[in-house]
């Protein structure tokens, strides 16, 4: 099958798959260089002597340089955790373009303030900026991957959702090089440490600007009774004429779905929150993607892009520029596992195989590097060269970074985003984001502490709990690929296991697409679905049940 090849739900006019689709994705993703920008060049940037001259952190004793650092750090994804919150009502009310407008607007403010910072002012508008920029990137965060999952016909949604991975590797890539350009090539100053905080402003420019440009995503105009509205944003993205059959159908199949979820959970601001709180199905859903952020996280990822000059040092790289550009690689790394990814993993592979591989691959790697530390203890016998077996760890570092990239880098967001309906769709991105900032804010805050308490610990415990990620994935994960977002729900069937879900719930949606051309009577693949209103439980036999149950629509 070939890397761009798409499988489709239904007949798909080839004028779907057109540049508007894609252009608005791409700037939508521009989030995601600003999210990612900002954890590559942070960690680098505070090592600069001449970001520590400028504030007087050269005397400062390592217990404090390590407090220093980690407020610095992770004072971003404080405000980024409550950021994520406040994206529920920005994205219900303003919607997702202006949500992202907004995220935009307020990001560029916080970019300012710590640019602004210098000798004189001194730490207290970088930490206020951060805070503020922190809680742009959470809105921001809730509502791209929602965007572009909503805009996105179902064939390419993976591939789509997947260009928030790339933009936010791209993001990494300048994050991690520029530090080392500006090491080389700037004289040691207040402008060789500012210029990597100024260019914060690009990105977030860029959205800034491009959101102006955003058509509305047509679900969530439908769910705010705009469907004049709806069909003429989706007939722009899709390139057809707004009384085209495929347009039609896609209109009314978001509207009757929902009507539906909203006769199951109400309407208004607080339905979604109590239509989550009152399922069980849904909490564990919420808990189900939630843990996704908590495994994501449990790789170490976060301790290694906020802090990768530490990382290094700890496998025995000395030098400023040396472990600059040692940094700068591990970006390049990320970029081509993110284009792998992309093009070859997420639409064909799905999500669970990729996960279950690269926290395999992971693990191994991680302990290999404890090992080496452990028995070589690079940092006691410091040398102005690797040692053969040092050389070994960064190739194994460089390695976990090649199964880490196309798997757990961005799998979770694309996972979080399809997996709820649309009545709670904003609420529990929201609820995702939040999670995944405040895992990372666990981990930006402490790491510092952690390498100086625990030296190689830290590789084997971020090792040992990829292993215990492996099991969790098979069997509480289910398959989401090629799923369309309006069956989603099947895939989470009660007594349905998780292994199985995926092949099960494709053969129905066949078997529906086969009942609603035969049945040719004008009704609505989403009225066929959506006859019985409630699945009803399940006996041990659940799959063949399940698929039964959906026969008896026909």
């Amino acid at each position: 099958m070939g890397k761009l090849s798409k499988i489709e739900d239904r007949p798909t006019p080839p004028e779907v798959y057109n540049w508007r689709v894609y252009m608005n994705a791409i700037i939508a993703t521009f989030a995601a260089t600003m999210i990612r920008y900002d954890s590559a060049f942070i960690g680098t940037s505070i090592t600069l002597a001449s970001f520590k001259t400028e504030f007087s952190l050269a005397t400062k004793s390592t217990a404090e340089l390590d407090i220093i650092s980690a407020n610095i750090v992770s004072m971003y994804q404080a405000g980024s955790f409550f950021g994520a919150i406040f994206g529920y009502p920005i994205g219900y009310f303003l919607g997702r373009k202006w949500g992202l407008f907004v995220s935009a607007a307020i990001f560029v403010i916080g970019a300012i303030l710590q640019t602004v910072a210098n000798s004189s002012i001194g730490l207290g508008t970088i930490y206020a900026g951060r805070v503020i920029a922190g809680m742009a990137i959470g809105v921001a965060s809730n509502l791209a991957p929602i965007y572009v999952a909503e805009i996105a016909p179902p064939a390419i949604r993976g591939r789509l959702i997947g260009l928030y991975e790339l933009m936010w590797q791209i993001g990494g890539v300048v994050g991690f090089w520029i530090n080392y350009g500006v090491s080389l090539h700037i004289p040691a100053g207040h402008k060789q440490w500012l210029i990597a905080f100024a260019v914060q402003l690009i990105p977030g420019g860029l959205l800034l600007i491009g959101s102006l440009f955003l058509r509305e995503s047509p679900r969530w105009l439908v769910s705010r009774d705009r469907n004049d509205d709806a069909v003429e944003s989706l007939s722009y993205i899709r390139h057809l004429s707004p009384a085209h059959p495929y347009i039609v159908e896609e209109i009314a199949s978001i509207d009757a779905t929902i009507q539906h979820e909203r006769s199951l959970a109400g309407a208004g601001f607080l339905g979604p929150a109590r239509a989550v709180f009152v399922s069980k199905a849904l909490v564990l859903r919420l808990l189900l993607g939630s843990s996704m952020f908590v495994w994501q996280n449990a790789t170490g990822i976060n301790a290694i892009n906020y802090y990768s000059p530490t990382i290094f040092k700890s496998i025995g790289v000395t030098g400023q520029n040396s472990g600059l550009l040692t940094t700068g690689v591990y970006g390049i790394i990320k970029l081509v596992g993110a284009l792998i990814w992309l093009l070859y993993l997420v639409d064909q592979f799905g999500r669970r195989a990729v996960l279950i591989g690269g926290s395999a691959g992971g693990a191994v790697c991680m302990y290999y590097i404890a090992a080496y530390i452990a028995v070589a203890k690079p940092a006691e016998h410091p040398t102005s060269s690797l040692t053969s077996g040092g050389k070994s760890a960064i190739a194994f570092f460089y390695l976990w970074t090649v199964f880490y990239s196309p798997t757990w880098n961005g799998t979770p967001w694309v996972y979080t985003a399809e997996i709820f309906p649309q009545h709670v769709r904003v609420f529990s991105q929201a609820c995702m984001a939040a999670s995944n900032w405040l895992y990372a804010f666990l981990i930006a805050r402490f790491t510092p502490q952690m390498f100086t308490a625990m030296g190689y610990g830290v590789y084997l415990f971020f090792a040992s709990l990829m292993i215990v990620s492996i099991p969790f994935v098979f069997f509480y994960v289910p398959e989401t690929k090629q799923v369309p977002l309006e069956r989603m729900d099947y895939i989470f069937a009660p007594g349905l296991p998780s292994r199985r879900a995926h092949r099960t719930v494709m053969r129905s949606v066949e078997q529906e697409q086969h009942a609603y051309k035969g049945k040719g009577q004008g009704r609505l693949l989403t009225e066929v679905v959506y006859e019985d209103e409630e699945m009803e439980e399940y006996d041990e036999d659940a799959e063949e049940d399940f698929e039964e149950s959906l026969s008896t629509r026909e």
